[in-house]
């Protein structure tokens, strides 16, 4: 919304790009703290985006929000050395995936699986659903190729690391709510 540019630009005495208030959208959207303060509002409406009168604090988000975009385009340089493997003799076949927390393992089958995902990366969720569960639940009764496993390692990788980005993002998301400039209707 050009309104919201000029808004912005005019708040900050800085140019603001729509790139930079996307990259900073995409943060706040991703805070944990903001999803469980405005829980039942964003289940039947738009979400309300508080923007912080410190361009330095819109900035902040605005880096951990591009990290994030990134990461889910799975185009980050931080895939490149994925945090799980796969391991095991077999045919690849996806029969029951199943968790193994104590081992930090994915079975696929009895002798085959991704190791290296704590339990935090397995239960992560996107819209209701258990991210690393449903892909494999998606691609039971099937061999995996070796394309799958790299996207399947990559796609771990990525939670790790939103994970992580998010509670950054958290560590500063309060300081937001301090002072937000009010733009109306925008």
């Amino acid at each position: 919304n050009p309104e919201l540019v000029e808004s912005l630009t005019e708040a900050y005495v800085k140019e603001v790009k729509p790139e930079e208030i996307f990259y900073y959208i995409y943060g706040v959207l991703y805070s944990n703290i903001y999803r469980n303060k405005y829980a039942e509002f964003l289940k039947i409406d738009f979400p309300r985006v508080p923007f912080t009168e410190s361009y330095e604090l819109f900035t902040t988000i605005g880096k951990y929000g591009s990290e994030l975009v990134d990461l889910h385009l799975l185009k980050s340089t931080e895939l490149n050395n994925p945090i799980a493997r796969f391991q095991g003799d077999g045919d690849n076949q996806v029969e029951k995936p199943k968790y193994n927390e104590k081992e930090r393992r994915v079975y696929i089958n009895n002798n085959q699986y991704f190791e290296g995902i704590e339990r935090e990366v397995w239960e992560y969720q996107i819209g209701g659903y258990q991210v690393l569960d449903k892909w494999l639940k998606d691609r039971k009764g099937r061999k995996l190729s070796l394309d799958d496993i790299e996207h399947y390692c990559q796609v771990a990788t990525t939670l790790k690391k939103t994970i992580e980005v998010q509670k950054e993002i958290d560590n500063s998301y309060l300081d937001i709510e301090k002072e937000i400039i009010s733009i109306n209707d925008i």
